[in-house]
């Protein structure tokens, strides 16, 4: 840990709006210019997206671990349990270390509304975290106890979005 930060607090980004992802990215990088490090966990995504590529030449202070095989529609797969939980364990991993400034978990509030982990498990992991280590949890449906239990919450709301348009995602804008 590299930068002052005399309370870790628990931020939640949510809602049906774009952004959770990149307002948690965004965070990163002031972590990073200010001297910081950052462990960011994504579930469920499997796609490569660009603005890591930039993150990751922050070199040992970024580091990003993939734990998802994608979207889950349906019932969850032995497979996708078992990812997400590996994912959990690594990340839990990391906060306890005292390694990183701050830990995201990108996207587990749609593996817990996918069944892949129970929200009493992230209650847990914000108890057990500590003071000085920052914890932002991203995704759509986030869990009532999850947002009690946080101490900053941000909803994003989709007010109009091209893709109903037919605009397709994009490289360097959407991922």
């Amino acid at each position: 840990m590299t930068i002052d930060m005399l309370k870790g607090q628990v931020q939640v980004y949510t809602g049906d709006g774009k952004g959770k992802t990149t307002a948690a990215v965004g965070l990163s990088v002031r972590v990073l210019g200010a001297g910081g490090s950052v462990f960011f966990a994504q579930f469920i995504k499997a796609r490569q997206s660009s603005e890591f590529a930039a993150l990751e030449s922050f070199g040992g202070r970024f580091c990003l671990r993939r734990f998802g095989r994608g979207f889950v529609r349906g019932a969850p797969s032995k497979e996708d349990i078992d990812a997400a939980r590996a994912g959990l364990h690594h990340t839990r991993e990391a906060m306890l270390c005292r390694c990183y400034d701050i830990v995201v978990l990108d996207e587990i509030n749609g593996a817990v509304s996918a069944g892949l982990i129970l929200p009493e498990e992230i209650i847990q992991l914000i108890k057990d975290r500590p003071d000085n280590v920052e914890l932002v949890l991203t995704g759509r449906g986030a869990h009532a106890d999850i947002v009690a239990a946080a101490d900053l919450v941000t909803e994003l709301k989709e007010i109009k979005h091209y893709y109903h348009k037919g605009v397709m995602a994009r490289k360097g804008i959407e991922y």
